[in-house]
Parts: C-alpha cells; structure tokens; sequence
C-alpha cells in the first residue's frame, strides 16, 4: 500500500510539473515591446548614430525570438527586456553621437577643401605639362569632387550628418588618391628641351 501512495505520488507530482510547464505563456507583451523599442530606435536612427548598442539590442532580440521557438519563455521575456534597456540606452546617446560626429565632420571640411583645391593645382600643372591622357577626364572628375563637396554641404545643413560624414570620408580618400596620382604623374614627365 505504501509503495502505490508513494507511486501516486510520484505520478501526480510529474503530472503537475508537466500541467505547469504546458500552461507557461510566450511573453507576448514584452515581445511586443522590444519590437516597437527597435523599430523606434531605428526611426530616431540610433542604428547610424549609435550602432554598437543598437547591435547588440538587435542580437537580444534574435535572442529572444529563439527562446520564444524552443519555448524557454522566462529567457525571453528577459532578452526582450534586456533590448528595450538596450535601445533606451541607444536613443539616450543618439544626440550625443550625433553633435561630436557634426563637430569632427566640420574641423574636417577646411582640409579637405584644402586637398581638392590642391587637385585643382596639380591638375592645372598636369594639363600644362600635358601629363594627362585626357583634359575632359581629369575635369569631369574634380567636376565631381566639387559636387561631392556641395552635397556634404548640403547634408550637413539637413542634419543628416552621418551620410555627410561617409561621403566626406569617401571624398577625402578619392581626392587626395587623385592628387597623388596627378603630382606622380607630373614628375614622371621629362622637362621639355629648349
């Protein structure tokens, strides 16, 4: 008789374990809540301003999305948490970020004018030396430089300060390679004989 108790036991304690585990619920609402704490972060573009948090908020929510798939609901509702903290702490550092990206950006600026302005000679000294294989080529292209320029201008004032900031790093590569090129090609070429 004691052995049956103690079998019934047994029984019901593995059956209400299974009963409490089979009635956990997926952490909807936090889940819900972490989604709108990304897209809301995304909108205020803590993703350009502030990519390593937003990374790592976006990773926890993969995070949670996959405990929610192995049905590990307690583990999800605490990544889904994690990524609303995580976000917060983005979109608090979004401003931030943003004026020192504006401040850099513009101590930027005058060098790189100075480095196009410097093409510009030694495209002049080039054409004149006739270094060049092609004038229209050379032209078309600090014709652009100069509209590159413009635009970096541009974005700065509408505030999108990030993609003026990739397109004046992009710039500053591509002129002072050009420069390069252009002064190497000028002392490559033999001095004309009187």
């Amino acid at each position: 008789m004691n052995k049956i108790v103690w079998k019934l036991g047994m029984v019901l304690a593995l059956f209400s374990i299974l009963l409490i585990s089979a009635c956990a619920k997926p952490p909807t609402e936090e889940m819900a809540k972490a989604d709108k704490a990304i897209a809301d972060a995304k909108a205020k573009e803590a993703d350009l301003y502030v990519p390593d948090i937003f990374t790592k908020a976006q990773d926890e929510m993969k995070k949670a999305n996959d405990m929610v798939n192995a049905k590990k609901y307690k583990e999800a509702k605490t990544a889904a948490l994690e990524v609303v903290k995580l976000t917060q702490e983005a979109v608090s550092l979004i401003e931030q970020n943003k004026q020192k990206m504006k401040e850099e950006l513009e101590k930027m600026l005058p060098d790189l004018q100075k480095a196009l302005d410097e093409t510009k000679s030694a495209a002049t000294a080039a054409i004149k030396k006739k270094a060049v294989s092609s004038k229209e080529e050379l032209q078309s292209t600090i014709g652009k430089f100069e509209l590159d320029m413009t635009s970096i201008k541009e974005q700065l004032q509408a505030g999108k300060i990030k993609q003026a900031s990739d397109l004046a790093k992009t710039l500053s590569e591509q002129v002072n390679a050009q420069k390069q090129s252009l002064i190497d090609m000028v002392a490559q070429q033999k001095p004309a004989k009187k």
